[in-house]
Parts: C-alpha cells; structure tokens; sequence
C-alpha cells in the first residue's frame, strides 16, 4: 500500500473516563498502588478530562493552583484534594483494611 500513512496520537486515559464510575474505578486503583505520586496524576487526569477550569470554579481553587497542585512536582494537600474529588462528584473514603488469612 504505498502512499498510505498511519496517523498515530500519545495515548491519553482522560479521553477513557467519561462517567463517574469510570473515575472512580480509576483512583481507587491508583491508590491501590500505595504510591502518592500515582494517584496525584490519577486525578490530574480526572480533572483534566472534566476540564480543569470547570474542576478549578467548582473546588474554589484557582485554575493556575490546580494544575501545579496536580503536577509532577505538586504536592497538593488533603484539603485540596478533598475539594477537587468533591469537586468532581466523588467523595473520600477510608475502609478497614481486609484480615489477612492465615493470621
């Protein structure tokens, strides 16, 4: 097929997360890592494919805050945190951790 060219683009898992459900799978999962920096791009990427103005207005925070609160180098605080999740329609749990088996 000569003449033919593939378009590629960098994959992007905000496009993916188009219901609450889907983000919330997707934190929990991120913060099943036990890894703060994974769930810190976790909801960078949630807020980013709910659009991080609309996410910044709805949390009170300043669009610019946001994003340096969410980047490789933020580190947001709880309260931040507690107000962007809010902000996107989810709330903050914490669970008794399982019984080991055998223990």
């Amino acid at each position: 097929m000569a003449g033919s060219e593939t378009s590629t683009r960098p994959f992007d898992v905000a496009t993916y997360l188009r219901t609450p459900e889907d983000a919330a799978a997707y934190l929990s999962a991120a913060l099943e890592e036990s890894d703060p920096a994974a769930f810190r791009r976790a909801l960078g990427d949630v807020a980013r494919a709910r659009s991080m103005a609309a996410v910044a207005e709805a949390s009170g925070l300043g669009r610019e805050s946001l994003y340096k609160a969410l980047s490789q180098t933020g580190n947001p605080s709880l309260d931040t945190v507690q107000r962007v999740v809010s902000a996107l329609g989810l709330t903050l749990a914490v669970l008794p951790v399982a019984p080991a088996e055998n223990s």
